[in-house]
């Protein structure tokens, strides 16, 4: 599995990158947001890659980060999603918009992506819902990949398939789960006041509420009331 590409840009099209690793030519697609967040032709990048194998084709997905590429690979999972669902989808919401719709229920959101019904929106929501808290708890412990400033020769291939950082060890599983849970819903946009008052609010309900559902309580406590 190739886990991670770091090389330099020679074109960029409408869905995909050509990058020169080491005077390799990878073609690598990727989202509309993830393309517009790349540095120009010419210049070096970092990304995060998922190889999907097929029995007449490769191809090669590209992420800016952990979150984006765990994304993809559950999105892929459901009935209907392929990967190009998958990357209009991560296009029209990206990675944290796809964590909040999918946490919250919201598959009107998911349905705004360009080629997604209703049905299939629903199905996505529906199956993943229980898995959005672990992904959102991975923004809060980095894996965000930079531009990387480097010459052509010194590009590397790293033919891993990587997974998430882990976290430091915390004093308690309390205090481990309250601070990935206020890193994930800054990560998602929210004020650090907003989300330490969520946060509060869900803790002082059920103190024994793991990351996971600490995210989910405190998500519903921060959307939107009609």
């Amino acid at each position: 599995m190739i886990g991670k590409l770091s090389g330099r840009i020679d074109y960029k099209a409408d869905d995909h990158i050509l990058l020169d690793v080491k005077g390799v030519g990878y073609i690598v697609y990727c989202s509309d947001r993830t393309l517009m967040s790349l540095p120009s032709v010419g210049e070096s990048v970092a990304l995060y890659t998922d190889l999907l194998v097929r029995e007449d084709l490769l191809q090669l997905f590209g992420f800016t980060s952990l979150v984006e590429k765990e994304w993809h690979r559950l999105l892929m999972t459901v009935q209907g999603v392929g990967a190009k669902a998958s990357m209009a989808i991560l296009g029209a919401l990206g990675p944290d918009g796809v964590s909040r719709a999918i946490a919250l229920g919201d598959w009107n959101a998911v349905k705004a992506a360009k080629g997604i019904g209703p049905k299939t929106a629903q199905r996505v929501v529906l199956d993943l819902k229980d898995k959005a808290p672990s992904v959102m708890a991975m923004s809060g412990r980095g894996g965000n990949l930079q531009p990387v400033a480097q010459d052509a020769d010194d590009t590397v291939i790293d033919v891993i398939d990587t997974a998430a950082p882990k976290p430091k060890k915390p004093a308690s599983a309390a205090s481990n789960a309250q601070a990935e849970a206020l890193s994930a819903l800054t990560n998602l946009g929210y004020s650090p006041s907003d989300a330490a008052s969520a946060v509060a609010t869900a803790l002082g309900e059920d103190a024994a509420l793991e990351t996971s559902g600490l995210i989910r309580a405190a998500l519903r406590l921060l959307a939107p009331k009609d």
